[in-house]
């Protein structure tokens, strides 16, 4: 990878570097990007993709309307609030 390159995606990352880390880091990315290479070379066909490695199965649960305790069922038993808030010391 260019320095260019590397300089623009630096700075889309928000990043300042000097010009000796910016050779290190085109170094760098250009190492990442060649382990790429070599995996795209990997004969994939055939193989159906997949998100997990595990053959886990989502479950999920039945959606089912229930009542909720009220706003002042809540605070009832709160040594101190403001309005349906709890009230507590300040923590500094």
């Amino acid at each position: 990878m260019d320095q260019k390159t590397t300089q623009n995606v630096a700075h889309l990352a928000r990043l300042n570097l000097t010009q000796e880390e910016l050779a290190t880091v085109a170094n760098k990315l250009s190492l990442i990007l060649s382990h790429f290479e070599k995996i795209s070379e990997v004969n994939t066909e055939g193989v159906e993709p997949l998100v997990t490695p595990t053959n886990i199965e989502q479950v999920f649960r039945v959606d089912k309307n229930e009542t909720h305790l009220t706003v002042d069922e809540i605070t009832k038993n709160a040594p101190s609030k403001q309005g349906q808030l709890f009230k507590v010391p300040p923590v500094i």
